[in-house]
């Protein structure tokens, strides 16, 4: 049996270049590995499809065929060219999926997978087009949908247009509902992402949130390889470059580590910590912001749309003359983030996210692996994740709530590390997460599906807008 995970949007390649700094290449890439990566260690031969970019401002993504060292056998990337050479954003890629299918099975010839695993709302997609014109069953992860994006940003008749020509709403969740029609099985991480993210009426119709047999309910894990609690020979050295200046101070520190996103709102820690002296009086801030030393400096060198994020920030902190208490990161890797997570636990410390919505929270618990005490948003996953106080939840609106949530935290932090510790050894492993997608697959390969079902142009143009119109 061979499974193939269709990923098209960003790329892999064994260094992980740019993950989390680009919007393109954000948690799903950490999650389509790992899950590839546990399979070929549980016997299953794996290849993880994507898109070959042949452009001197992306080197890594120029070869047809890649591995991860250690893994020579499987999983393989493979980089199938559609849409010329140069990296097209994932809201451009939409064109380029028929063609981006046809290379793929002219790739193939007759030795086709037996099985496609398809993630996001293009990967989705493609699993359709590779079904239409093979008949292979596929399963579909979204990991978060185009539905619940159009609300966080606002979008409106009045502003409709523009949102449009930005994100390709039409296209994508045309996109997403076919792949809910056509997916042999659905897979959320948790239960409340099922229920809430898939029961939105713009679905209406392409699947029962209700049906038992459509969904599975896959909870993503940690590489306990990288993130655990057990120190590894780099850390001195991380240590020495991370805390400079703090390291003769034994304060814990709240540390926060994801995208320059307003959705993950990192903003509203700031805010939380520069208008509250206990907190400011009883740890330091961390920012991880990967690629820059100083962002007071080098702000400009960022993506427009990043320095919108940060630079309220850095006012912020400016404003209220805490220049002193809060340390940038610049981590390069995850071994190197998970060396300072260990480092920062030894003092007590608080890993802090508080998104307007996390469809689930991969972050909190690679953090709670190696011994951070949490405080997560209440929206989404990590209220299922760190329920029975296991860790912290707070209203991300609400900065008095984030501070009181990060004070709980820094007070019981050995209760809350422990329990967060043993909660991600139980439950959050990718291996399990593997088992768990095995078991789908098997079932899906069982379920015999025909070629040669028509595939509709994508636009759901007329739906979105009557949405949007509703009282």
């Amino acid at each position: 049996m061979r499974v193939a995970f269709l990923n098209p949007q960003g790329n892999f390649d064994p260094a992980d270049s740019y993950w989390t700094a680009h919007p393109d290449f954000g948690g799903q890439l950490v999650y389509v590995k790992e899950v590839a990566l546990a399979l070929a260690e549980l016997g299953v031969p794996v290849d993880i499809v994507t898109r070959r970019i042949r452009d001197p401002k992306w080197p890594e993504f120029s070869g047809d065929i890649d591995h991860y060292e250690g893994f020579e056998a499987s999983p393989r990337i493979l980089r199938i060219p559609c849409g010329g050479d140069a990296f097209l954003n994932k809201e451009m890629l939409w064109p380029c999926m028929p063609e981006f299918i046809d290379n793929l099975i002219r790739y193939y010839g007759r030795s086709l997978p037996d099985f496609l695993t398809a993630h996001y709302a293009d990967g989705g997609y493609c699993g359709v087009l590779m079904q239409d014109k093979t008949g292979l069953g596929f399963t579909f992860t979204g990991h978060s949908l185009g539905a619940q994006k159009m609300d966080k940003l606002g979008v409106n008749p009045d502003n409709a247009d523009q949102m449009e020509k930005t994100f390709r709403f039409s296209k994508r969740i045309h996109a997403e509902r076919l792949s809910m029609e056509r997916a042999s099985t659905i897979i959320t991480s948790t239960g409340q992402e099922r229920m809430e993210q898939y029961s939105h009426p713009l679905y209406a119709g392409a699947v029962d949130v209700h049906d038992d047999t459509r969904f599975a309910v896959i909870p993503p894990g940690v590489n306990t390889k990288v993130f655990t609690t057990e120190q590894k020979p780099r850390d001195r050295v991380v240590e020495e470059k991370l805390l400079g200046r703090a390291a003769a101070n034994p304060q814990p520190y709240i540390i926060v580590s994801s995208r320059l996103d307003h959705k993950k709102n990192i903003a509203g820690v700031v805010n939380a910590y520069v208008s509250n002296n206990v907190l400011q009086q009883r740890a330091r801030l961390a920012i991880v912001i990967r690629g820059v030393d100083d962002p007071y400096q080098q702000l400009s060198t960022l993506p427009q749309s990043e320095q919108e994020v940060l630079r309220p920030i850095l006012e912020a902190i400016a404003a209220a003359q805490l220049k002193d208490n809060v340390d940038f990161l610049n981590l390069k890797s995850q071994l190197e983030l998970a060396g300072a997570y260990r480092i920062l636990a030894q003092r007590g410390s608080v890993f802090a996210l508080t998104s307007f919505y996390e469809p689930f929270g991969l972050a909190p618990i690679e953090a709670a692996a190696c011994g951070l005490a949490v405080v997560a948003t209440k929206n989404g996953g990590p209220s299922e994740i760190f329920l029975d106080k296991v860790g912290v939840l707070v209203d991300p609106a609400d900065s008095e709530d984030i501070a009181r949530g990060l004070l709980e935290a820094l007070g019981h932090y050995e209760d809350y590390a422990e329990r967060g510790r043993r909660r991600v050894a139980e439950k959050y492993t990718w291996r399990a997460t593997a088992g768990g997608y095995l078991k789908v697959i098997n079932r899906g390969i069982k379920q015999k599906r025909g070629a040669g079902q028509s595939v509709p142009e994508l636009n759901c143009a007329e739906r979105i807008s009557a949405y949007l119109k509703a009282p």
